[in-house]
């Protein structure tokens, strides 16, 4: 018996209107409003913030996404360059962290606790 796959159902009970604001030199903040299925603003719900912005690395830019939290779109604009600055020192710990992960899996020959051998073919 095999499963049907799922539907991607469209949540109308938990719906946002997007904005997008920039100031076209350090990054973005998105305001996600709480809407209805009619479009009418929801006061049941809080308005989200979330920041976005390009941390600059020896391998390249990185995108960073950050929850801002904050009452109005002024205070967001306040809180940016800290949410930003939280946001880089999370993905350097998460940086250190894949390091250290890729560190310990350094396979050594004659350790692979008797599967494989030494990889010589003869006889």
């Amino acid at each position: 018996m095999t499963e049907e796959p799922q539907r991607p159902d469209f949540n109308a009970e938990s719906l946002y209107l997007e904005e997008t604001f920039t100031d076209q030199q350090v990054g973005t903040i998105r305001r996600l409003t709480p809407v209805d299925s009619t479009g009418a603003p929801d006061a049941a719900r809080p308005v989200i913030y979330m920041g976005a912005a390009q941390a600059m690395t020896a391998a390249g830019p990185i995108p960073l996404n950050f929850d801002i939290q904050a009452e109005s779109l002024a205070e967001a604009c306040e809180k940016f360059a800290a949410g930003a600055q939280a946001a880089v020192e999370e993905m350097a710990v998460r940086l250190d962290e894949m390091r250290r992960e890729q560190a310990s899996q350094i396979v050594v020959p004659g350790q692979g606790g008797g599967q494989g051998g030494s990889g010589i073919i003869g006889g």
